[in-house]
């Protein structure tokens, strides 16, 4: 028997290979179905729960059953690449509202995406801390036909804000991975390091709100207090505020309309004392230029944009490549993979392939 959890019940699971971890999670909440990545730790799995009644599968197909399953209402995807693609097509085209923790899904696929969320009459709930943000300070003005002006999306600058490119040559791994506010896994603090991960935000705001690139705006603030913030045809700016915690964002898109007490710490305004704000500098982390003019040149240059780097960190974190080399493979591989202005589902998966190929003949 499933179990529930303040109203919500965990009918399914998904992970990549960390058995251990989703062994403890199947014992405490009972989940019919859980989908492991790898097929040998789906194996591993299946004789630690043998005791159980829940099924475990593996792979795409795996992926794509639980995403499907009767029994939810709502999938969670959180998968980070584009593997989350295929399961979040198949939840929409299966009526799931789906709570968006995966970038790379709009990034490199929001032409398909969206238009078929819309198509199946599906919600896409922001997960995302700044998209959950923009999401809250939008609530109830588009029903009252109120025009967004802007879109200021927060950042940090992450932990190498103010550096020179010099001193970013001398940059260590263990550097890189010390984030001043936020708690991470590997990549994704690599990518606020090099900013390419406001750059990804930047793209999937677009397709999240509708708006174009000419109305979103990165402002960097390093109390990373506010979360993100919408300005409207009037002038009025109507910002989300609160300390940098995940559980927020997560549980505003599970119950989404309605709000629930949430333990944890409050935003003390006396303590804060003062906000900062700045442009981001992007002459020195390139990671979001070339995000901009990968949004500006559309059809696969996002998907391109988005293999390079997460080719890229996945060599820098191996330390096979040095920090500044990030945005130079990016940039090089966004001029040399053949441009498609309209890519299907198959063509963005043939860019993403093409891509790592052509990384690895190369570094």
């Amino acid at each position: 028997m499933s179990i529930r959890i303040n109203d919500l019940t965990v009918v399914g699971l998904a992970a990549g290979s960390n058995v251990e971890m989703l062994e403890k999670q199947i014992r405490e909440f009972h989940p019919r179905l859980v989908a492991v990545w790898k097929e040998e730790a789906a194996r591993d799995l299946a004789v630690r729960v043998q005791d159980l009644d829940v099924k475990i599968v593996s792979q795409m197909g795996g992926l794509i059953e639980l995403a499907r399953m009767e029994e939810s209402d709502i999938l969670v995807t959180a998968i980070v690449g584009m593997i989350g693609i295929r399961p979040t097509m198949e939840a929409i085209l299966a009526g799931k509202d789906i709570a968006l923790a995966n970038k790379e899904t709009l990034v490199t696929a929001g032409h398909i995406i969206m238009p078929l969320a819309k198509k199946c009459g599906v919600r896409i709930l922001p997960v995302d801390s700044e998209h959950s943000a923009i999401f809250q300070s939008l609530n109830g003005e588009k029903e009252h036909g109120n025009k967004i002006d802007k879109i200021l999306l927060t950042a940090s600058g992450g932990p190498f804000r103010g550096m020179t490119r010099e001193q970013l040559s001398q940059v260590r791994l263990e550097d890189a991975l010390k984030h001043p506010n936020w708690v991470m896994g590997r990549k994704i603090t690599i990518d606020s390091a090099t900013l390419v991960n406001k750059g990804l935000e930047v793209m999937e705001a677009k397709w999240l709100f509708g708006v174009n690139q000419d109305q979103i705006q990165v402002v960097v603030h390093p109390q990373s207090v506010i979360h993100s913030m919408v300005q409207y045809e009037d002038g009025a700016i109507i910002a989300q505020l609160g300390t940098p915690d995940m559980k927020l964002p997560i549980q505003y898109a599970l119950y989404y309309p309605e709000r629930r007490f949430l333990r944890g710490m409050r935003l003390d305004f006396y303590k804060l004392g003062q906000m900062t704000f700045e442009a981001p500098d992007m002459d020195t982390f390139e990671g979001l230029k070339f995000a901009l003019e990968a949004m500006r040149r559309g059809g696969n240059i996002p998907t391109i944009f988005n293999a390079a780097n997460e080719m890229a960190v996945a060599m820098f974190l191996e330390r096979r490549i040095a920090f500044l080399d990030i945005p130079d493979i990016i940039a090089s591989a966004m001029e040399e993979i053949t441009y498609i202005e309209h890519p299907s589902v198959e063509e963005i998966l043939a860019t993403e392939a093409a891509v790592y190929e052509w990384i690895e003949s190369r570094w």
